[in-house]
Formats: structure tokens, sequence, C-alpha cells
């Protein structure tokens, strides 16, 4: 097998372990390109080459983590990772599992931890790696990143909600979800959220947004309900789609552009939070990316009182 042909192969878990490290999927491409570039360089035949270009990726993803994270700081309003709608890399026996791992609460959650903790949980915790390869990989004993997984499991189970949904649940509360929201019906709405439901929108100062999270099942509901059936009236429209693994819908304008994505967090049978990206900085990947401003002009002008 070529070199071309083996980086092919192993491309989807290079991806997916660079987007869970890092929460941006033009970051993690960029990773898995520079790891493409260096493993052609190389004159050396690794013994294992997955592990090999697991740990490149994994270096690299470190190095880049670490810089963003002042960037983040300086974020303007509530950060969220970019938008995954689909994880390349597919495990049959494993799939649930994965799919939490990427889903928003966690990559929030992951946030809390060093970059170096956050990379030696990912591999471990969500690809089995072994630690002689995470050691490898991060340039760490085995028992240092032991120690590592410990505490960085410590901070994860710690913010971690105690139940979680089944998938067909979540697909099936959110599909009443969205039938609710395009008819405007605040007591549809309210029935499926729970009493201390969150609504925030991350636009990075680039669209307009909340200027704070909405909380609670009566004013989130009332708010969508006022809304969004105006929305869809200017031709906007929504499309049903997984983000990150959850349930949720890419919202587009009249042109088919995306305007945003928003993703359910369901559990214990209720949405517990609705996250909404704006920001068209991390919007691009979805598709075209419609003007939010023009569309807020839009929605203005058509709430306005004839006369």
């Amino acid at each position: 097998m070529s070199k071309v042909e083996e980086f092919a192969e192993l491309r989807p878990l290079l991806f997916s372990i660079a987007y869970r490290i890092l929460g941006s999927v033009s970051e993690a491409e960029d990773a898995v390109q520079e790891t493409w570039l260096r493993f052609q360089a190389t004159d050396t035949e690794p013994r294992s080459t997955k592990s090999f270009l697991s740990a490149v990726v994994t270096r690299i993803s470190i190095d880049v983590l670490r810089s963003a994270r002042v960037q983040r700081e300086e974020y303007v309003g509530p950060w969220f990772p970019e938008p995954l709608l689909a994880d390349p890399y597919q495990d049959p026996a494993r799939a649930a599992e994965l799919a939490d791992s990427v889903s928003t609460a966690a990559l929030l959650l992951l946030e809390r931890l060093s970059p170096l903790e956050r990379a030696v949980f990912v591999l471990r915790e969500v690809f089995d790696f072994g630690f002689a390869e995470i050691a490898s990989a991060v340039g760490r004993s085995e028992e240092a990143c032991r120690q590592l997984v410990v505490r960085a499991r410590r901070h994860m189970n710690a913010g971690r909600p105690r139940f979680e949904a089944d998938r067909r649940e979540r697909r099936e509360l959110a599909a009443r979800f969205f039938d609710a929201l395009r008819e405007g019906d605040v007591d549809g709405l309210r029935h499926l959220l729970a009493a201390d439901v969150s609504m925030v929108g991350d636009g990075g100062g680039k669209a307009p947004q909340l200027a704070r999270a909405i909380m609670g099942a009566d004013k989130v509901a009332r708010l969508l309900a006022a809304v969004f059936p105006d929305l869809l009236r200017i031709g906007l429209s929504t499309e049903p789609h997984e983000i990150n693994g959850q349930p949720g819908a890419i919202v587009r304008d009249q042109d088919g552009k995306v305007l945003h994505t928003l993703e359910l967090d369901v559990l214990d049978g209720r949405i517990q939070a609705i996250r909404i990206v704006l920001n068209p900085d991390k919007l691009g990947h979805v598709g075209p990316v419609a003007d939010a401003w023009e569309v807020s002009r839009a929605f203005k002008e058509a709430r306005r009182p004839a006369g």
C-alpha cells in the first residue's frame, strides 16, 4: 500500500482525533493536512502507520490548542465548537459513544482540561489507545499519562448529567420540537423544555445574537413562538440535521444560504439546552453563509406595524 493510500485510509480517524482536541473543523482539517506533509517528508518506515500518524496529529493539535486558548479567552460572547455535521470516523460497535463524545456538551466539558489532559483523555477514553501509544504521542511517561487520564476523567464526570437519553428518544423529541416551533405553539414548546432550559447563541460579535442566555421553559418557549413563525414568513427554512451527533437543524435564508445551526441537548425526556451557532467564521464548511445582518433587517421590517 502506498503512502497516499495509507493516509487516505486513516484520514477519518486523524480528523476525528483533531476535532475532539480542537473543537474546530477548520483547525482539525489544517492539522490533518500538516500531518500529511510531515508523513510525506519522512524517509523512515514507521512500525505502525496508525500510531505514527495519530501521534503526529495529536502533537500538532496540542500546539494549536495552546495558542487558541488565548483567542478563546478574548472571544466576544459565549464560545461554542464549530458545528460538525458528520463524524467521518465510523466504528459501529462504539457508534453511540463516539457520537456522545463529539456533542457540544462534551466538547465544552473538554474545554475545562489543559491541552495535554484533553489530548490524553481523547486518545484513551474515546479512541481506546494503549498507554504506550499515548505516552509516545504526547512525550510523557505511561505513568504520567495514567495520572492525566484519571484527573481528566474526574473533571469530565463532575460535569456530566446523571441521565442520558437514547438516540431514538432524542430524534422523536426533536421532531415534536420543530413541529411546535414552525407552528408557534407556546404550550407545545413549553411541554418539551426542561424547567431550567437555557438558550444560548454564539455570534462571536460577527452576527446578531441574543444579548444574554435565555433561561427557563416559559421564557424560551414564548420567545421562540413569537419569533420563529415570522422568520419562516420572510423565507427562512429549517433543515433537520444532526449537529455534533445530537438532534438539530441547519437554518437557511430564502436563498438557501446557511444562517445558523441549532443543536438540542436532550436529557431525561426534555430539552435541557438549545445552542445556536451564528458566527459566520464557524459556518463556512456547512455551505455558503447568509448575511445575518441583512436577515435581521428584513425580519425587523416584516414585523413593523403597517402605516
